[in-house]
């Protein structure tokens, strides 16, 4: 089940197909990630990327609080479905669902974003490719934040671009950016 937490679809709850290989963001989590977005942006004027979007939970919070330009990516064609599908049940636009493996598509896009969150599987084993490709493409923009969800037990400090991390239960946050953390 994914409940969006704020925003126009605040309340709304979201059935996801049991077959899907995802691990949805807890809401807990969800809602402290959101807490340190807020304070750094207005979500109706930015451009985000959610790459291994799975059920596509992220996209709809940011959706719900009026970011027009979404772009999810995801390999598993199951995923994208029930993301275009949902897309259409809440009537929302700029959200769009792209099929591809991430490090194909970070290779062919040629945007940028003030928000990048990337929720890898739990046995991700190239979080500084990830981090790498993203700065090394220059898809972050000059005020952007990349947020790597991970497990706890990973330490992702060393990355290059890393400011924080914050933890929530067994689920860890950690930021990245082009500046200097004040």
């Amino acid at each position: 089940m994914i409940r969006i937490i704020s925003g126009k679809y605040r309340g709304k709850r979201l059935l996801a197909p049991k077959n899907l290989p995802v691990r949805p963001t807890t809401d807990m989590a969800k809602e402290s990630l959101f807490n340190i977005l807020n304070n750094h942006f207005y979500f109706d004027e930015i451009k985000a990327l959610d790459l291994f979007s799975g059920t596509g939970n992220i996209a709809y919070e940011l959706a719900s609080r009026g970011c027009t330009d979404i772009i999810a990516v995801d390999s598993s064609k199951l995923c994208i479905r029930f993301i275009d599908k949902t897309t259409d049940l809440l009537q929302t636009t700029g959200l769009f669902p792209v099929q591809s493996d991430v490090f194909g598509f970070i290779d062919r896009d040629f945007n940028s974003y003030d928000l990048i969150f990337a929720d890898p599987p739990y046995d991700f084993e190239h979080y500084d490719q990830l981090v790498d490709k993203i700065f090394l493409k220059k898809m972050l923009r000059e005020e952007g934040l990349l947020v790597v969800e991970h497990q706890v037990r990973s330490d992702l400090s060393e990355l290059p671009y890393f400011q924080s991390t914050r933890k929530y239960g067994n689920v860890r946050f950690s930021f990245f950016a082009l500046e200097e953390s004040e």
